[in-house]
Order: C-alpha cells, then structure tokens, then sequence
C-alpha cells in the first residue's frame, strides 16, 4: 500500500502549482537574454515574446477556467483598468486559473492570472479590481524584467532544482523544497518591498480613476493573511511569492487617510452589478459539487428566492447532465432576474445539450435582445442552428463572429464543419487551416491550406486568403 503523504509533502506539491509560472518565467528569461547587463535585461519586444510562450505553458500547466461570461468578465473589466495607465507597455490578457489557491500573478508580457480561490473569497468587484490593479502595476513598472538581472546572478540549476523538487514529489522534493527556496525565494522569485510597494501605489491610482474603491485593497490583504497563516497548512513566509501583507495594508490605510472616493463611473456600476454572477458560476465549477450545492442550498434555505442560489444551482446541475432539474432553477433565477444574460446563455445552453434546439434559440435569441453583440450567445445560436442541419444561417452567424475579436478557436472549427455539410470543400478546408493554425498545429493546417488551394483553383479571391494565411505573398 502506497504510504500517505504527510502534510508538509502535501504542501510541497500545492505550493508548487502556485509557483511554477514564476519558476517558468525565470528559465524562459535565461534562454530569451542570458547574461544582459542593462537596467531591463529584457527588451519590450523580447518580453512580450516570452510573455506569449509564458501564457502557452500556463495553460498546459494548469486548468484555466474555459467559460466564456468567466473570460468575458475578467477580460473587459481588466481592459477597463488598463485605460488608466500612464503607459501601457504590452498588450494585457487575463485569465482565471482553476484552483482553490488564493494567489494571482502577473507574467511577462502583460499576461494576468487569478486564481478562482481567490475570486471566490472576495465579496465585490471593488476587491478583484484592486488585485488585477496590483498585478498590472508590476506589469507597467516592469519588475520581472528588474528581476533578471538579479537573477543572473544565480545559478539556474537552483531554479531546475526546485521544479525538479516539486515534481519528484515524496520525502525528496521535501528536502530540496525546503534547502532550496529558504535560501532564495525571495530572489528568485518574490517581489521586493520595493516592487510591492510601487504596485500597490499603482494600483491604487488606477482604481482612484476607474471609480472603483482602492479600499478593497485592505480587504483583499485580509483574506490573504487569513488563507496564508490558517490551519495546519499555513504556508510558510519564504513560499510567497506577495509577501508583507501587514505592512503592505499599513501601506494603503496611510493612503486612505484623507482620501475622497469618486463617484462611481457606468463602468464600475456594471461590473459590480454581474460581480455576483462571476462568483456563482465559479463556486459551481471550481469547488467539489457536493460543496457547491451544500453551498447554494444553504442559501436557498435563507432566501427561497435568492437569484445567485438558483443560477449556481441550476450550473452544478447542468455539468452533472441533470438538465431538466437545472432548466428549474434558472428559470426561477430568471423570474427574479428576467435580462440576465449569463441566466440566459446557461438556461439555452441546457437546452441544447438536451437536444432541444428550438428551445434553446429562443432563449438565445432573447439575450441578444438585450445585447446584440453578445459573442457567447452568438456562438451557441449558431451551434443550435448547426444542430438543426440549417447551414445557411449557422454560417451566417460564425462568419459574423469571425469579425468580432477575439475569436475563439470553435468558430473556425464550425464553419469548417458547415461548409463541409454543404459540400463546399475549399472553404471548408480553409478554415479547417485556420483553426488547426491557431491550434498551433502546423502539419494539419498545411495539409488543409493545401487541399484547399487545390479545390479553389477557380477561386481567385480565396486562393489569395490561403496564400495570406500560409504566410506567403499573393502572386500577381
């Protein structure tokens, strides 16, 4: 029998997942400038090719939430933060990890990540905001690539050590753990008080002019220092990569002092407003199910008529495949919140799974009523037409959606699909070479460019199209 692993083993190997970017990000430097000597060792180009190799091996890491209001959400609200920096040096994307972890990080690049345990501790969107405001403030002072040349200076065997640590798991990766990142976490890893210091002040600009409240700085420290010294598996202080947090709330009550909070923008108003729908949807597709509806029930005991309650419920029921019993509790969300958007997208999106596509276009079609730009239930409305073997207007739809960025992959995938059914090949072949481009597999997009050239010999415009997504100049 295999032995159980001891709570400090344990710990290892969750820290590890909180970690590893930061380790990643530290090899991607040495390999992309070794041995630089200026003040940025990393030039703005340089970072942001590394950021985009960063993000690629996060993903592949870790469970990154794949919901599209998720996305949406924390996507448009960082973008409306990011309107306040004096300078914007990359372009920023966001994304939500799924992890009961609370941490957030940011990569280089401008890439920021959040972990769904810490969004789901926060009670409003005051409190994300002054985290994504704290992450984007390293991004814009460039402290990773601060970093690097501190870095340089120590031996990047260390840093494989400790991934290797990790990874090995056991009594062994204890042992290197401990040895290893006692001696230089903060170095290799972890922000100076300095670097700390600057993006909290940052960040705290940038949500006095968003309209958001910066105090929700000091409640966000507060679940941290709870989630970071709590229990049998508090962590230790040489295993953060945010270390300070006392000093660092001292910090922003010395800013609060005297401090006039703005009134709020329509901006702030919305985010605070769909805030709770964020936090229902990821309590019910981060936690345990069982916890999620011991969860909602306990609220529905409470208020009988709670929307969140409903609305979270009905998604733990739609993922375990209960959907009549879901398709309940959104509909009784929906007759407390009849334009919600994100009841509506999961209310139709249970009814096609149940196969019940008309259904579900109606529902579809009722949410782009209320926002007819609404991409997430666009795609679905041309999946359920899809369903319905009416091409015609599927693609209508799709190639819509193709206009309107960012594009998800699928809808590259889908119009492939249903040119195929229609039997127009070459275009099915192109955007079969599309999708499998963005899929970063090369080999397939080939041969589907390929065939599809082949198939438009007579099609002067879409040859052009499949020599530009090739790579390759039109020919005159």
């Amino acid at each position: 029998m295999k032995p159980l692993e001891s709570n400090e083993i344990k710990l290892v190997k969750r820290i590890f997942r909180s970690i590893v970017a930061g380790i990643v990000a530290s090899v991607m430097f040495f390999n992309v400038h070794p041995g630089g000597s200026a003040a940025f060792a990393l030039s703005l180009e340089e970072e942001r090719i590394a950021g985009e190799k960063f993000a690629q091996s996060i993903r592949q890491q870790f469970d990154v939430m794949d919901d599209a209001f998720v996305d949406g959400y924390i996507n448009d609200l960082g973008h409306y933060l990011v309107r306040f920096l004096d300078t914007q040096p990359f372009p920023f994307r966001f994304y939500v990890i799924n992890d009961e972890i609370l941490n957030a990080f940011a990569g280089p690049g401008g890439h920021i990540f959040i972990f769904s345990g810490l969004v789901i501790v926060m009670d409003n969107a005051d409190e994300l905001a002054a985290v994504l405001s704290h992450e984007m403030g390293h991004v814009a002072a460039r402290h990773l690539a601060s970093r690097i040349e501190q870095n340089s200076k120590i031996a990047i065997g260390t840093l494989l050590g400790m991934l290797a640590g990790a990874l090995i798991g056991g009594p062994v990766a204890a042992a290197i753990m401990t040895g290893s990142m006692a001696a230089g976490i903060q170095k290799q890893l972890g922000y100076s008080r300095n670097d700390e210091r600057q993006a909290d002040q940052l960040g705290f600009k940038y949500m006095d002019a968003s309209g958001f409240d910066p105090s929700g700085m000091i409640a966000v420290h507060k679940e941290l220092e709870k989630g970071r010294f709590a229990g049998p598996n508090a962590v230790p202080e040489y295993l953060l990569t945010h270390p300070g947090g006392p000093e660092r709330m001292a910090n922003t009550e010395v800013m609060l002092s005297g401090y006039t909070r703005k009134p709020a923008t329509p901006e702030t108003e919305k985010y605070r407003k769909l805030f709770p729908y964020l936090k229902a949807i990821l309590i019910a597709k981060s936690m345990a199910p069982q916890d999620a509806e011991r969860l909602f029930g306990r609220d529905l005991e409470r208020n009988p008529r709670s929307t969140m309650a409903h609305f979270g419920l009905g998604i733990v029921l739609k993922e375990r495949s209960e959907y009549a019993e879901a398709i309940d509790h959104f509909e009784k969300a929906l007759k407390e919140q009849p334009d919600a958007l994100p009841i509506l997208r999961h209310l139709g999106e249970t009814y096609q799974l149940q196969g019940k596509d008309r259904e579900a276009i109606t529902v579809f079609k009722s949410a782009l009523e209320i926002d007819h730009l609404d991409k997430a239930s666009l795609f679905l409305l041309g999946l359920s037409h899809q369903n319905l073997e009416e091409y015609d207007e599927a693609i209508r739809i799709y190639e819509r959606l193709t206009s309107m960025e960012p594009v998800k992959n699928e809808v590259f995938y889908n119009l492939g699909l249903s040119y195929g059914r229609q039997n127009k090949l070459a275009l099915a072949h192109y955007y079969f070479g599309v999708y499998f481009t963005r899929m970063r597999e090369l080999d397939k997009a080939r041969f589907h460019f390929m065939t599809a050239g082949n198939l438009a010999a007579k099609d002067p415009e879409l040859r052009k199209r499949i020599q530009e997504a090739m790579g390759n100049k039109p020919s005159s």
